[in-house]
């Protein structure tokens, strides 16, 4: 497990407290982790994408 020390909008925690206030979620740690996994689920097409396109860049251009 990793530590993660980031700077978070007030609006935006004020909003994640409330979930977890609410029940939704146990506690920030486990709403954050959530978080970035749907992130991380939902984009993975777009990063794999841009992978590629760096791959195909630096094989075209070489090594800088």
């Amino acid at each position: 497990m990793t530590t993660l020390q980031t700077q978070i909008p007030d609006q935006l925690i004020q909003q994640a407290q409330y979930l977890v206030q609410q029940g939704w979620m146990a506690n920030m740690d486990e709403l954050v982790a959530e978080a970035m996994r749907r992130y991380l689920e939902s984009h993975r097409e777009a990063m794999a994408e841009q992978c590629i396109r760096d791959d195909v860049d630096w094989g075209l251009r070489g090594q800088n």
